[in-house]
């Protein structure tokens, strides 16, 4: 991980004086773990997508907006970013994370990758694993009461990845 992190620090910056990393892929791939992971050795912030309410009917692409108000155009401008973390349990908004100007930021989760934002992007990963294994992991991370509606969302993200090309234009790919 440190060898990519001295390789992501090398390139220019992307989003105003920021490297924006994208990690990419399907629910339960393993894409957290390996962007906090990342984080780590660039010694940066993580921004996740399930910190902004996503409809389990719309799919991955209406989220993307309320990261791109609040975070990317402020940093893109060369000021901090922030935003209200969704508690899921509780169906409400927390406190207000601040997103500091910084040298790098990883923004992880279905559809950060996306062809609209590729410009922003320093970098790209996409990480994927085999569906009966993502199934496996969102169940035991989420509950057997969701089960249901994951066959939805996983056909959503199918269609949202092949219509935009994410995988394609990934800088890595990454198997978990």
């Amino acid at each position: 991980m440190q060898s990519l992190a001295g390789h992501i620090q090398e390139l220019a910056p992307s989003c105003g004086p920021v490297r924006l990393v994208a990690v990419d892929g399907p629910a339960g791939s393993g894409k957290t773990t390996f962007a906090d992971g990342l984080a780590s050795a660039l010694g940066c912030q993580v921004v996740h997508s399930d910190d902004f309410p996503v409809p389990w009917d719309e799919g991955p692409g209406p989220w993307f907006d309320a990261l791109h108000e609040q975070v990317l155009r402020p940093l893109r401008q060369g000021r901090p970013g922030a935003f209200r973390r969704y508690d899921w349990v509780r169906g409400e908004y927390g406190p207000l994370v601040e997103v500091p100007v910084a040298p790098a930021l990883v923004v992880e989760g279905v559809g950060t990758a996306r062809r609209s934002a590729a410009h922003l992007l320093a970098y790209t990963v996409w990480v994927e694993a085999p569906e009966e294994v993502r199934l496996r992991r969102v169940i035991e991370r989420d509950g057997g009461e969701f089960a249901p509606r994951w066959d939805a969302w996983f056909a959503a993200e199918r269609k949202w990845f092949a219509d935009d090309g994410t995988r394609d234009r990934a800088d890595l790919v990454v198997t978990c």
